[in-house]
């Protein structure tokens, strides 16, 4: 019996395209024994993702045909040694224009597009696919037999007696389609059982972005929209659409505390589990090191957590929070704090999305941090999206019962304060600090604008980065304007903080 029949014979119709993601996206692999179409522009993975296919079935020991118009078996095979793979398994049957070779005592395997006929071609192809019955067989591509039918017509015509040969045999096709014709060829697509769009998006700035989409899967309940996905030493790597509803959990929404008694006060008693918090103000005022602050105390009560860097590198992360008196360095050291530091010219938001995931799932992390926004925000291509994307992904990082600290950080130091985007309403907790002029020192003041979850002072407390952590005042109750960017303190010194070397420290 077949492979595909042992699978069939228990109860398992699904076969691996070889991407655990992309079997993520169809929820569980293609329909065995059924035609499909991988489209996209040259150089987007299409032959990556055939090969991947192949191989997979390689593993499984099913025996796999490439047949190929439009590259040589030398070329194939430099491709599988540059991602580590070997081709001896499968089968190569290539036709090609026959100065490719210099071999004059080559097989006739090889012929001419210009003095071949399109049926002569695909009555090759089939007297190859009896011979060795794959089952699973990729051929690349469909341009070139577009250019040699001369007319749609008959273009069509092979490609439904190519369907109608493949509907009788126990083989899985992918076609692959570079899109040189001009405009969709939708009949095409009603022919196919899926269609696979790959797409490769050049931006302003940084790496080249690569992401699918299923544009059809007969009978598949298949996750729709855009997928990033990427091209590394070892094949294609697909980060599968966050949806936050498939991903719910039962946890006890406990307080988090961060180890200062006056800064758990004003949040109310702290901050609970399964909810995400905004620390928004000017650049330098402290966001950052009260992240680290609530990071620090979570690792000291034995609990994973996981900080993501987008603007800074590690050693200026581990040298703020020395400066604070948090031993970040020795929790990262030994297990308990993991920092990553993150290029957004690099990155695409499906990977980082697939970096978080991993952080929660494989990890077991209970709080998050992002720091910064902004830099996420530059790792997306159109900022339209970032919202719906941070919705998604705060969402099913409350319902995991993962405490989320997000910093952002505002245009400007002082007067008018301008926000890159509001994330203020998605936000459960929203923390907001400011500088402030009082008795000729710059100040730094935090308040709490909004707290779902709880009860929380409405006061605007003063507070300093010292040596042994954040320090917080009492509330300053003779105070204007700070909401409108403009603070003015117009109060006596007695309830300000005293005047500390190391308040300055950042």
């Amino acid at each position: 019996m077949s492979s595909n029949g042992k699978e069939k014979a228990q109860g398992n119709p699904r076969l691996s395209t070889g991407i655990a993601g992309l079997d993520d996206v169809l929820g569980g692999g293609f329909d065995p024994d059924r035609v499909y179409l991988v489209e996209g522009e040259p150089g987007t993975g299409k032959t990556t993702l055939a090969l991947q296919f192949l191989l997979d079935g390689a593993r499984r020991g099913e025996h796999g045909l490439y047949a190929t118009l439009s590259e040589s078996e030398q070329e194939l095979r430099l491709v599988a040694t540059r991602h580590g793979w070997s081709l001896d398994k499968l089968s190569i049957f290539e036709l090609i224009p026959p100065e490719a070779s210099l071999d004059p005592d080559r097989e006739l395997t090889v012929f001419h597009p210009a003095e071949m006929e399109l049926s002569e071609t695909t009555k090759l192809i089939f007297e190859r696919v009896k011979a060795t019955e794959p089952a699973r067989v990729v051929f690349d591509s469909l341009s070139e037999m577009r250019l040699l039918a001369q007319n749609p017509l008959r273009y069509r015509r092979q490609i439904l007696a190519l369907k109608h040969f493949f509907a009788g045999r126990e083989s899985t096709v992918l076609l692959l389609d570079d899109l040189s014709a001009h405009g969709t060829d939708m009949h095409l697509h009603s022919i196919a059982h899926g269609v696979i769009l790959l797409e490769q998006l050049s931006l302003d700035y940084g790496a080249e972005r690569r992401r699918l989409r299923v544009k059809k899967m007969r009978g598949i309940a298949f996750r729709g929209g855009y997928h990033d996905f990427t091209i590394r030493t070892g094949g294609i790597e697909v980060f599968p659409r966050l949806i936050a509803a498939e991903h719910r959990n039962v946890f006890v929404g406990e307080l988090s505390h961060s180890g200062s008694a006056e800064l758990d006060a004003l949040l109310g008693g702290g901050l609970e589990r399964g909810t995400s918090t905004l620390l928004i103000g000017g650049a330098g005022v402290g966001k950052s090191s009260i992240a680290v602050t609530y990071a620090a105390a979570a690792a000291e009560r034995g609990e994973r957590v996981v900080m993501f860097a987008f603007d800074e590198g590690l050693g200026t992360i581990f040298a703020r929070a020395s400066g604070i008196g948090v031993p970040l360095r020795q929790h990262v050291e030994e297990g308990r704090v993991g920092v990553q530091q993150i290029d957004p010219a690099e990155m695409s938001p499906g990977e980082f999305t697939q970096l978080v995931r991993h952080a929660i799932e494989q990890r077991g992390a209970r709080m998050l941090v992002i720091d910064s926004l902004n830099g996420y925000l530059n790792a997306m291509p159109d900022e339209r999206f970032l919202v719906l994307q941070m919705h998604e992904l705060l969402t099913y990082l409350n319902q995991l019962g993962v405490l989320t600290i997000v910093v952002l950080a505002q245009h400007g130091l002082m007067g008018h304060m301008q926000t890159p985007i509001d994330l203020s309403y998605l936000s459960d907790t929203v923390i907001m600090l400011r500088y402030f002029e009082a008795g000729g020192r710059v100040r730094r003041a935090i308040s709490v604008l909004k707290k779902r979850s709880g009860t929380h002072e409405n006061t605007i407390r003063e507070f300093q980065l010292t040596a042994d952590g954040v320090r917080v005042g009492p509330a300053l109750r003779e105070f204007s304007g700070i909401l409108t960017g403009t603070p003015t303190y117009v109060g006596g010194p007695s309830p300000l903080l005293s005047e500390n070397a190391d308040e300055n420290r950042r």
